[in-house]
């Protein structure tokens, strides 16, 4: 096992890169922006060499001196290089740009992101809600957890799985983005305290002192606890929540209220919080045991997280009830 499923290593991911580094930088032209987000940017450019259109992201301009910005985003190449799935995007390059900014080139997936489908069946916009019932979403949710499960074998918790990070490109692929924040099995825990009270909830504004979003993190992820792998359980446990409800489990007005309420409060169950909707027993059930507050109620692995969701499927198919909530 050990040598079919080797752990991915942090002094292979978070290394510099060696003195006399070279690549090929001049072979992209025709660049052309495709988004922001976070502290990076993605651009579209044409890779002249092999006669290709790829995506390269790179460090905003106001944070290319980061040094730890830079060590992440040199772990998020790597690693994503490293976790070599069918859900993951293929990496082709790292290098420096002439002005000595990093990069990294990858797959250009077209498509959109679970987030902007999401809202996009919130106004049930008719093409969107055709193309995207329950079990489609089901389907999705079952990939992005097939590749945690192939990165949790690996060593490696993705600390930020929410629906902005999961493409769904045009013919069928789903991506799991952004590994910048992940973090890997026996490295130091980058967090400034092992433990937090809810008086410390308002230094945490989301800026780096909690790597991850607050509105998806874990109740032991808010509390600056080392994380495993069901932590990510926990965070694709609030996706599921969003899919059933379009709706986030623990949402205050505020990072430090939003904080105390996935420590604190108790969960609302996605029947309650959305009546009008026909939401099926069973897959409620999934949901909730992915949100405990313990870690130890949760679903032990991903694997029996995805097993829980394809019972649900295998059974809703027999029963020739396919459990869209209306």
């Amino acid at each position: 096992m050990v040598g079919e499923y080797p752990p991915v290593m942090a002094s292979e991911t978070d290394m510099a890169l060696p003195p006399g580094f070279q690549n090929g930088f001049d072979k992209y032209s025709s660049f052309r922006p495709m988004g922001t987000g976070g502290r990076a940017e993605i651009l579209a450019c044409r890779d002249t060499a092999l006669g290709r259109t790829v995506a390269m992201k790179q460090l905003q301009a106001k944070y290319a001196d980061n040094s730890q910005l830079r060590r992440r985003f040199l772990r998020e190449a790597r690693l994503t290089a490293q976790l070599q799935h069918p859900n993951t995007v293929p990496v082709y390059e790292i290098g420096y740009q002439p002005d000595g900014e990093l990069y990294f080139t990858m797959k250009k997936v077209a498509g959109r992101n679970l987030y902007q489908i999401l809202v996009s069946l919130y106004r049930k916009e008719e093409d969107t809600v055709a193309e995207f019932p329950m079990d489609r979403l089901l389907d999705i949710l079952i990939q992005v957890g097939y590749v945690l499960s192939y990165a949790h074998i690996h060593g490696v918790i993705h600390r930020d799985v929410k629906p902005e990070n999961i493409l769904v490109g045009l013919f069928g692929e789903v991506v799991l983005l952004d590994w910048g924040i992940a973090r890997i099995w026996g490295m130091p825990n980058e967090d400034p305290s092992p433990q937090t009270s809810p008086e410390d909830y308002e230094t945490l504004d989301g800026t780096g002192q909690r790597p991850g979003t607050p509105l998806y993190m874990s109740p032991e992820q808010v509390l600056g606890r080392i994380v495993d792998e069901r932590s990510d359980i926990y965070s694709l446990g609030v996706v599921l929540y969003e899919m059933l409800t379009f709706s986030l489990p623990f949402q205050g007005p505020d990072v430090r209220s939003t904080f105390e309420k996935i420590v604190e409060e108790s969960l609302q169950p996605p029947s309650e919080r959305t009546p009008e909707r026909a939401i099926p027993a069973g897959l409620e059930s999934i949901c909730l045991q992915a949100l405990a507050k313990n870690p130890a109620e949760r679903f032990q692995s991903m694997r029996d997280l995805i097993k829980a969701i394809r019972d649900f499927r295998t059974r809703a198919m027999l029963s020739g009830d396919p459990g869209d909530p209306a």
